[in-house]
């Protein structure tokens, strides 16, 4: 029996995977976000434990067998987040996350000490990244920088806590700027720009490799056994392609989660910095991926939802779908950067915007404005990729956003792709972990095998009718960003 952690933004997955790979259990954790200032994002590192904690005290009281079988743990994450302890393992303030948008200055200061960053890291530095939220630590709370002894990540605050280890995987350390992405390895001349060294980063070993193990008195107050194996992890977007069977070249999947994403594995490094695609290693050893990022996706189908007041999201996108869609003809075009943007764009002062409001427009026109700006976004992202290399033929869909039919037709056409619906892909990065967690117990096995793609349950076609329709949308989306974007950071 294997167990996956997934440590979200919005909650912590806990899921119970056996040796046959079926899901005995899973159970979710919620999690709360502060903003104590514009552009901040910040969360307590005690509360995702405390989560962990409820959620094991869950499964013990529904699946006490199983649970006492686990043999292994995998861990997933967040990215990018800052978790600053002191000598001592104390956490030193709350964690910076990857959806805060404070360090944009730091990042040009990085790229000024170190002009060679974009080869070393195949990144851009964005406010997203882990290196320059630790320079904004050192301009703004410099007692707190002084007392720093070691940086983890997110999940690797959680393995700390687990097992008594200082150990991040390779996809997840090549998100805080301080990776040589391509050797795999710790960068010296990027540690020495955020004046770091590298006893003040963790150990690094690959995502299906033995990072540690369960410490004893854990596994005795959560009624397991000895000697349980932790795997290296990955970072979530790489643990959603394990459990997405997402590992060969070429092969994709998009998630429209609160952020969306669009991952393609790569067999060898490609990046493509210049339009901020990530680059990063996958959970495997020898394999990269990339990625296009949009900061915000499902969570601005949320905010729509409230701002319209609708009964929830189902029902906004149930509206929306039985509106006359020839009305949306005249919809508002919006720009979805509610948290600032990333790919292709690095725009951290981006702000979302509906464009074309009258008299007329009403909740389902708004609510169509929305999601088809997500799915703009995305293509945006996709050329990015495309324009590095990479193309796919199809891509799997995950996230809270693909169980919406309609929201999915409608990115399959703007993307011009067939998109792949599978059953339980809402616990990707879970279901990953816990295939790490096999990976790390049973090195021999055969990946392919153990990361098979979850049972189709539908293949979305792009609509053939819906090019002429969207494609004057999608340039006039790209013209109204093109002539706000000095205004944003004014």
């Amino acid at each position: 029996m294997y167990l996956g952690i997934d440590l979200g933004t919005s909650e912590v997955k806990l899921l119970l995977l056996d040796a046959d790979q079926h899901i005995v259990a899973s159970v979710g954790e919620p999690l709360t976000l502060s903003r104590p200032q514009p552009l901040w994002c910040e969360q307590n590192p005690e509360d995702w434990w405390t989560a962990v904690e409820r959620g094991v005290a869950q499964l013990r009281q529904a699946q006490a067998t199983a649970l006492a079988a686990v043999t292994a743990i995998g861990l997933s994450g967040q990215m990018h987040g800052a978790v600053l302890l002191d000598n001592q393992d104390r956490v030193l303030r709350p964690a910076i996350l990857w959806n805060d948008m404070r360090s944009s200055a730091q990042c040009e200061e990085l790229e000024k000490l170190v002009p060679t960053s974009r080869q070393i890291t195949g990144n851009l530095a964005m406010p997203g990244f882990t290196a320059p939220k630790i320079s904004w630590v050192a301009q703004h709370e410099p007692e707190v920088y002084r007392h720093i002894a070691k940086v983890l990540l997110p999940k690797d605050y959680l393995r700390l806590r687990l097992s008594g280890e200082f150990v991040s995987d390779r996809s997840d350390a090549a998100g805080t700027m301080w990776l040589d992405v391509k050797q795999r390895d710790w960068s010296d001349a990027m540690l020495n720009a955020s004046g770091l060294r590298r006893e003040h980063m963790p150990r690094l070993v690959e995502g299906c490799q033995p990072s540690g193990t369960l410490r004893p008195a854990l596994a005795r107050a959560w009624g397991m056994g000895e000697g349980i194996i932790i795997a290296g992890g990955a970072g979530d977007n790489a643990s959603s392609a394990i459990g997405m069977g997402t590992i060969a070249d070429g092969q994709a999947f998009i998630s429209l989660g609160t952020s969306g994403v669009f991952f393609v594995a790569n067999d060898s490094y490609r990046p493509n910095p210049q339009q901020g695609v990530h680059t990063f290693c996958h959970a495997l050893p020898g394999k990269w991926h990339q990625m296009a990022v949009i900061l915000s996706a499902a969570s601005c189908l949320r905010w729509v939802t409230q701002a319209t007041h609708a009964a929830d999201e189902v029902s906004l996108l149930n509206e929306i779908e039985a509106a006359d869609q020839k009305e949306f003809l005249r919809a508002p075009v919006f720009l979805p950067y509610l948290s600032g943007e990333r790919t292709p764009h690095n725009d951290p002062n981006a702000k979302g915007v509906w464009f074309g409001l009258s008299h007329d427009t009403g909740r389902a026109a708004l609510g169509y404005a929305v999601i088809e700006g997500v799915a703009f976004a995305l293509l945006d992202g996709y050329r990015a990729l495309q324009s590095a290399g990479t193309n796919v033929e199809r891509a799997s869909l995950v996230g809270g956003g693909s169980k919406s039919r309609y929201w999915s037709s409608l990115l399959a056409s703007v993307l011009g792709l067939p998109l792949v619906r599978h059953g339980g892909s809402e616990l990707g990065a879970a279901l990953g972990a816990a295939r790490l967690a096999m990976l790390a117990r049973i090195p021999d096995v055969n990946v392919a095998t153990i990361c098979a793609p979850p049972p189709v349950t539908d293949v979305i076609e792009p609509r053939s009718n819906s090019a002429d329709f969207l494609q004057p949308r999608f340039e006039r989306f790209q013209k109204i960003y093109a002539a706000l974007r000095p205004s944003f950071s004014e």
